[in-house]
């Protein structure tokens, strides 16, 4: 996977966004560190089976709150 500094991404942020419309995936660094992962969008709708989308489901019925702790375990599970 290609490498992307954040002052490269400051100085030309076009470039790096064409980048990813071309279907590359891209790591952005921050002061050496990987940060972030920028790859494309593969379809305009979310996909349904995305955890993230049935978080009221699987936190069950009755309102229970999730905390953040438990929310990552159902999405990244």
């Amino acid at each position: 996977m290609e490498v992307v500094t954040m002052l490269e991404f400051r100085k030309n942020p076009e470039a790096v966004i064409r980048k990813t419309m071309q279907g590359k995936r891209l790591i952005l660094t921050y002061r050496g560190k990987p940060v972030m992962r920028l790859e494309p969008v593969q379809n305009d709708k979310p996909d349904k089976s995305d955890p993230f989308y049935n978080l009221a489901t699987l936190a069950g019925s009755g309102g229970k709150s999730l905390t953040n702790k438990e929310m990552d375990q159902l999405i990244y599970e």
